[in-house]
């Protein structure tokens, strides 16, 4: 069922779908909505789970405020539904800017999370191909219009969120792999074979992860969760339902010292 609902005093659009099992939150992408993952993964992962949404502010049905977007505050954002909607812990799936703020949320409350998957996720700015997105193009003409369906801001806030979502990609995230390795939940990275995050970066996400898994989807973009939903929501259910850690015949990343 969705609504909008009181996230710190700003009305926040929510979608619970309710469902058997440990709640699932979704975590969308920058410039972006909940509805991509319902859509997409959602159907896929609701027959085992409590799959829950919702639009950070500024994104989707939620309004936007005159604040700058800053990871952090998307994180604090995420917390308080975890608390005032699930009513508790969750597992936590991010794509884009949204596998960003399921880690810092992971490493903020990590009483709030049982599992992490991350899809086409940054932890440094840095690790990310440098781009221009063309204004005329199929992909910004569809986010373009999907934000313009859906917010409350109207169609000329539109500059507005694309201008603060850009001067958020140029100087956030800024963690480290030291940061990264404090993890303690078990973590799936999930990459297209043509991600903008770079193969060097991602790598040194999963190494860092002492609990990581390492997914890449051949013949994917950063646009994986809508190219091959029903692959992705395979790779999320098989590590979700799985015992932690995995055991392999040849462990190397994973091999641990005697005792």
């Amino acid at each position: 069922m969705a609504s909008h609902v009181d996230i710190d005093g700003h009305p926040t659009w929510v979608d619970d779908r309710g469902g058997p099992g440990v709640p699932l939150l979704l975590l969308h992408g920058g410039l972006s909505n909940s509805d991509e993952l319902l859509k997409s993964i959602g159907p896929g992962l609701a027959e085992r789970f409590r799959v829950v949404a919702f639009d950070r502010r500024g994104h989707g049905y939620t309004a936007d405020t005159d604040a700058g977007f800053h990871y952090a505050d998307m994180a604090t954002e995420t917390i308080r539904v975890l608390e005032e909607v699930v009513g508790g812990p969750a597992h936590l799936v991010g794509w884009s800017d949204g596998g960003i703020v399921a880690l810092l949320v992971a490493l903020k409350r990590p009483d709030l999370v049982h599992k992490l998957v991350v899809i086409g996720a940054n932890y440094h700015y840095d690790g990310v191909v440098p781009f221009e997105m063309d204004p005329q193009s199929p992909l910004v003409q569809e986010l373009s219009n999907a934000y313009i369906e859906r917010s409350p801001d109207g169609a000329e806030h539109l500059e507005v969120a694309f201008s603060k979502t850009f001067a958020m990609f140029g100087s956030e995230p800024t963690l480290t792999t030291a940061d990264i390795a404090q993890f303690t939940r078990p973590v799936l990275v999930v990459v297209g074979d043509d991600d903008v995050v770079t193969f060097p970066h991602t790598v040194s996400l999963y190494e860092a992860l002492p609990e990581g898994q390492l997914a890449v989807v051949p013949g994917t973009s950063h646009a994986l969760p809508l190219e091959q939903p029903d692959v992705l929501a395979g790779l999320i259910l098989n590590f979700l339902a799985a015992a932690e850690p995995p055991h392999t015949l040849i462990p190397i990343h994973r091999a641990r010292p005697p005792g």
